[in-house]
């Protein structure tokens, strides 16, 4: 049985009156090409565990399960599971946990299988996200570190266009510097919209995002470089004086004196700073904090 076939798809969904959900953005993929590329782009080989997010009826989580030593397939949608227990019979390295993804330990899902022998290779997610809920799902996924070495997830395009901008680009924001803060970003292929069931309404991309060993700036504080970022590009069309102006507490002198220290004009706006610049700023105003608090 071919699961990606819109045939297939339409006969699981009407034999078990499943009616797709808007609100959880379900989407199924019908290309082949599509599959074994998310598949193969994420790395997922002999000994390895894959973790899914969102595996809908299980076009991605049987290709995963033909690649990898074991499957993890996290599900929010309880209808789905019965449903992915008729289609994922054929395998017995699958495991579906109806959960949602947001609240979901997967550090610990991680260590436990590992520790049960289950996997002794590499930790491969994957997923095909929702469009209302990618970022929120990465930055858990980066915030959280947690312990893979690929996540290679599917989005609408717009977004990862975004995660994947250089500076000075109208695209270019906070979440592509986040996101390549925390990883390498590589760009797996463009999916046009027209290989969905329902059809969206725009295409989508899949990244593939490869955790850093080492960041790629040196920080004194974090927090302090995030803050920096939220500042800078929540008010964009503002320059840095006024949009760092605030941020972390600083006055407007200060802010001053932090982008003097950091070598940056202060006319300049976020979308044309680079992360060693971020970075720079971040450091800087973390200098003048403590130096406030000691004098």
């Amino acid at each position: 049985m071919k699961l990606y076939a819109r045939s297939t798809i339409e006969e699981i969904r009407n034999r078990h009156n499943f009616k797709l959900s808007k609100s959880l953005g379900q989407n199924f993929i019908t290309d082949p090409t599509v599959i074994e590329g998310i598949v193969e782009g994420s790395g997922a080989g002999e000994g390895d565990l894959v973790i899914e997010i969102g595996p809908g009826i299980g076009v991605l989580t049987a290709e995963a399960a033909e690649a990898a030593a074991a499957v993890v397939a996290v599900e929010i949608d309880k209808k789905l599971i019965p449903i992915l227990g008729e289609t994922l019979r054929g395998y017995n390295n699958i495991e579906v946990i109806n959960q949602d993804i947001l609240k979901t330990d997967l550090n610990e899902i991680i260590r436990d299988r590992r520790e049960r022998g289950i996997f002794d290779g590499k930790v491969r997610i994957i997923g095909n996200l929702p469009y209302y809920i990618t970022t929120p799902i990465i930055m858990k996924l980066l915030e959280e570190v947690v312990a893979a070495d690929t996540i290679t997830i599917m989005m609408q395009k717009e977004v990862a266009d975004r995660i994947n901008a250089s500076p000075g680009g109208k695209i270019y924001g906070a979440i592509s510097v986040a996101v390549q803060y925390y990883c390498t970003v590589e760009r797996i292929m463009t999916v046009p919209k027209e290989v969905f069931i329902p059809r969206p309404k725009v295409d989508s991309a899949v990244l593939k995002l490869t955790p850093r060993q080492k960041p790629p700036v040196e920080l004194k504080d974090t927090k302090a470089f995030f803050a920096c970022i939220k500042a800078g590009f929540g008010q964009r069309r503002k320059t840095l004086l006024n949009s760092l102006t605030g941020a972390l507490g600083l006055s407007r002198e200060q802010v001053k004196e932090v982008l003097g220290t950091a070598g940056i004009d202060p006319v300049r706006r976020a979308e044309t700073l680079d992360m060693k610049e971020f970075a720079a700023i971040a450091n800087a105003a973390v200098d003048i904090t403590l130096s406030q608090e000691t004098d």
